[in-house]
């Protein structure tokens, strides 16, 4: 938690989501994705149902965010995201496999209600933490190069 926060409001706050609490879940989102996307395939649908599932422990990160103040919203949402990085490092250092998720049960209203997000709030994400089973496939990064411009003096 200790990450860029002006005005110290910390504007999020977690939810711990583990033991029979992911199965619940993932039958609220299997419910949600089936009555959501009527054309969801049967694979669809029970990867959904076990989302929750393979890992042990999975933090909902929950921006929210103090409405009128003088710290913009936007930089309460950016110091969120901050929460979400440092969380998913803390795990990977402590020896731990951890990803950071969204997609559909980021965004459904009942799906988050039935994870504890008050309408007032939003999720940043959803890190799943547990044993690392297989180690993860490079991706290929963008050239730093092509993402650099130099200010004109």
């Amino acid at each position: 938690m200790h990450v860029p926060d002006h005005g110290r409001l910390r504007p999020w706050r977690f939810i711990l989501i583990e033991g029979d609490a992911r199965a619940r879940i993932g039958e609220v989102l299997f419910d949600r994705v089936q009555k959501a996307v009527p054309d969801a395939s049967a694979v669809r649908l029970e990867k959904e149902r076990t989302r929750f599932s393979f890992a042990p422990c999975i933090v909902a990160v929950v921006l929210s965010p103090v409405k009128g103040h003088k710290v913009p919203e936007i930089e309460q949402f950016l110091s969120g995201g901050a929460v979400c990085m440092s969380l998913l490092h803390a795990a990977h250092q402590a020896g731990f496999g951890a990803q950071w998720l969204t997609g559909f049960a980021a965004y459904d209203r009942e799906v988050l209600a039935a994870v504890g997000i008050a309408e007032n709030e939003s999720l940043l994400g959803y890190i799943h933490i547990g044993t690392r089973m297989e180690t993860a496939p490079e991706r290929e990064r963008p050239d730093p190069a092509a993402l650099l411009t130099v200010a004109a003096p």
